[in-house]
């Protein structure tokens, strides 16, 4: 068994701040980077991307997440597979996705 100090800033007050609330805070920021960034990353190759400038880095962020949250609305659990089959039929079926056809 190991022990591990971690430090933390927060709002909370001391008694509002126990290790247990502090844990399921720390292990909620986990969830948003496995469901979020890591599928942006793994999927979409986000941290690859070249654009750089102005408020492209931003604009494409906003699209990925339409893209994923869209794919979940939907019933896809799985990002990259959403996207394989939507691409079988890409005149159509990323529209019917939105409800644009």
């Amino acid at each position: 068994m190991s022990r591990q100090t971690v430090y933390t800033i927060t709002d909370l007050t001391s008694q509002e701040a126990s290790p247990q609330r502090l844990g399921r805070l720390a292990r909620s920021q986990w969830t948003i980077e496995n469901r979020l960034h890591f599928v942006r990353d793994t999927t979409f190759g986000e941290d690859a991307s070249k654009i750089r400038t102005g408020h492209g880095p931003e604009n494409m962020a906003t699209l990925r997440n339409l893209a994923t949250n869209t794919l979940r609305q939907h019933g896809y659990r799985n990002i990259a597979a959403g996207l394989r089959h939507v691409s079988y039929d890409p005149f159509t079926r990323p529209l019917d996705l939105l409800s644009l056809a």
